[in-house]
């Protein structure tokens, strides 16, 4: 399975990185604690020092909010994972368990202000690619029955069938979407300029670790940006 980033995207978004975790044969089963003691942790560290009038001035909130209206998202709407993630932090609801996975990778994404995502790869067709739409693309969004398009040139995660999530980090599909049973998955890390190649590395690093720790199995870290766009695995 290859996992490629187009070149219309790095060439719209110069010093794009994104870090690849590549996780299988995980134990994805139960409810850890720990993990969610941390995300405990951080949601409260969060309401102490933001608040919803002013997270999207927040520099790594604000550059997301400018990719999105780049292609013709509307950030008011349509807003960026791990903003969406603060919001719902910042308006008192915390963090609900999903499964250990998503648990961990939602933590990471949290406490670094940065996407976090990725996919079930038993259930992937082919190949993932990052690019711009071309329109007529099919989108089954999460826990949803209602199959969509997305307009042409929205930057989305496709797969050799159909849309694995719409306008970058927004809306994930529900085909590929992660369960107790699931044991080989695909986790990116999104850094736009604003981050440092190094950055992603470490937070990559971090998330790879806690897969370990937590989820066993084994992984392999890659990093995508203007010099490497593909990947094998």
């Amino acid at each position: 399975m290859n996992f490629k980033v187009s070149k219309e995207i790095f060439e719209k978004f110069p010093g794009l990185t994104i870090g690849i975790v590549v996780a299988k044969d995980i134990d994805n089963t139960g409810k850890n604690e720990e993990i969610l003691s941390l995300i405990r942790e951080k949601e409260n560290e969060i309401r102490e020092n933001f608040d919803t009038g002013s997270l999207s001035q927040n520099p790594k909130i604000n550059v997301w909010r400018k990719a999105y209206s780049s292609f013709g998202a509307k950030p008011k709407k349509n807003k960026c994972s791990v903003e969406n993630l603060y919001r719902q932090i910042l308006s008192e609801n915390s963090l609900r368990h999903l499964n250990k996975i998503v648990d961990l990778y939602n933590y990471i994404s949290i406490k670094h202000l940065i996407p976090v995502g990725g996919d079930d790869l038993d259930k992937v067709e082919g190949n993932i690619v990052l690019r711009p739409a071309k329109g007529d693309e099919k989108f089954l969004e999460l826990n949803s029955k209602e199959t969509s398009n997305p307009k042409p040139g929205e930057i989305v995660y496709v797969d050799d069938s159909e849309v694995l999530c719409r306008q970058w980090n927004w809306r994930e599909c529900d085909k590929t979407k992660m369960t107790t049973e699931t044991k080989n998955v695909a986790l990116v890390i999104e850094g736009l300029a604003i981050f440092k190649k190094e950055e992603i590395e470490s937070i990559s690093k971090e998330l790879s670790e806690s897969i370990n720790k937590f989820c066993n199995g084994e992984t392999e870290l890659f990093i995508l940006n203007s010099e490497k766009t593909e990947i094998g695995f």
